[in-house]
């Protein structure tokens, strides 16, 4: 099994940045492609941002591309989502995930483990 663990949301005004993490335990995900999900108040939950297990290629939802950045060390078995020019429509729950074969990582059903969420608020 693989317990995921996201950290560093919080408030923040527009424009600003912040830095999530997510650490993963009871398994080494370093040969899982990871994802990033959020939430945000009375809407489903969407594909943000993920990355093959080697890192070697990231994927973006439209509206974060130049804005949000997806990383990992798998030395750490952790992954990051780097997130600059946040907007107020940026506010949600994100959640981090992990995919064990790394196909239709924008699709949630490809992803076998969960993280219980941060809150990320972006005030106007």
């Amino acid at each position: 099994q693989v317990q995921l663990v996201e950290s560093g949301g919080g408030l923040v005004q527009a424009g600003g940045s912040l830095r999530l993490s997510c650490a993963a335990s009871g398994k080494t995900v370093s040969k899982y492609a990871m994802g990033w999900f959020r939430q945000a108040p009375g809407k489903e939950r969407e594909f943000v941002a993920a990355i093959t297990w080697s890192g070697g290629s990231t994927y973006y939802k439209d509206s974060v591309k130049g804005r949000f950045t997806i990383s990992r060390d798998n030395a750490k078995n952790t992954v990051y989502l780097q997130m600059n020019s946040l907007k107020p429509e940026d506010t949600a729950v994100y959640y981090c995930a992990a995919d064990p074969e790394g196909w239709a990582l924008h699709v949630q059903g490809s992803y076998d483990y969960w993280g219980q969420g941060t809150q990320v608020t972006v005030s106007s």
